[in-house]
């Protein structure tokens, strides 16, 4: 059974039996469906309920001549808000299955941000019409997260604030640069990481690590749409699954500039999130394509 299940308010299910009820239930009572002709005599078909604002779960399978669905793959959703990222997309089916991963490189995290594909359908749709082929449009990220910690703000006065975000526009500068082959922004990017890691190894012989680094996002484990974050919470707000009654926080990060929605639930986080304090966890990232 799928992991994130319960970071959207499932943590009720704890066989196989308990898990195929729920399948049905959405099945029998989906709130959305998509259908693509993908194959001669074949449809495929995506269902979705919800349970809860912007969280559900998504069915994908066949569908047969006689509209007999049969199930491929089910994951857990959490739909963000607003738009994360205008960089280039790439997309890429699954091995095993009808699904989606997309991949982005966006200069503010400076790492091939890998996600989950929410609206793969759609993406099927527009694959068959020749429309994307070459995507350049945006991406809504969001992040469900199994348990969080809350950490306090770092105060920072107002120089040091602009400071930091001069340095951060010319680390993008350096980094699109280098992106087109420029030799001399690869070797001052290669010389500031050298002395930021010396300035951060004699900070830490006084400071903690956290009251250094505001904000990461760093690839977790070996899935390649896993990673670990710490983020400032700009907005956050109180939900409730529907079925199971489970109250979960849907909060709004900036990660390194970069923001997006994270989903977790209210009992495993340690803390009380509110306005400017940080938001760290694990999550699982999805994103929308924008069509």
């Amino acid at each position: 059974m799928h992991q994130y299940l319960k970071a959207i308010g499932f943590n009720n299910i704890h066989t196989k039996n308990d898990l195929k009820k729920l399948l049905e239930s959405v099945q029998n009572e989906f709130t959305h469906q998509t259908i693509v002709s993908y194959r001669p005599n074949e449809d495929f078909c995506e269902m979705r309920k919800e349970y809860g604002q912007c969280v559900g779960i998504s069915l994908c399978g066949e569908l047969d001549e006689q509209e007999k669905f049969e199930l491929d793959y089910y994951f857990p959703y959490f739909e963000g808000s607003g738009i994360s990222t205008y960089a280039e997309i790439a997309v890429e089916r699954k091995i095993e299955t009808e699904q989606y991963v997309g991949m982005c490189e966006d200069s503010k995290i400076g790492i091939s941000l890998i996600f989950t594909l929410q609206n793969g359908l759609e993406y099927m749709r527009e694959r068959q019409a020749g429309f994307a082929t070459d995507i350049t449009t945006s991406v809504t990220l969001s992040g469900l997260a199994l348990a969080g910690m809350i950490l306090l703000p770092v105060i920072k006065d107002e120089r040091q604030l602009k400071s930091e975000q001069e340095a951060s526009d010319n680390r993008k500068m350096l980094l699109n640069a280098a992106r087109n082959g420029d030799q001399t922004a690869i070797e001052t990017l290669t010389l500031d990481d050298i002395d930021i890691y010396s300035q951060v190894s004699r900070r830490l012989e006084k400071e903690d690590v956290f009251s250094i680094v505001d904000t990461y996002f760093m690839p977790y484990g070996v899935e390649c749409d896993l990673y670990s974050i710490m983020g400032e919470i700009l907005a956050v707000r109180r939900r409730k699954n529907a079925a199971t009654g489970i109250e979960l926080y849907q909060m709004k990060l900036n990660v390194n500039e970069l923001q997006f929605d994270v989903c977790v639930p209210v009992a495993e986080v340690m803390g009380e999130p509110e306005i400017g304090r940080r938001f760290k966890g694990t999550i699982w990232l999805q994103g929308c394509i924008n069509f």
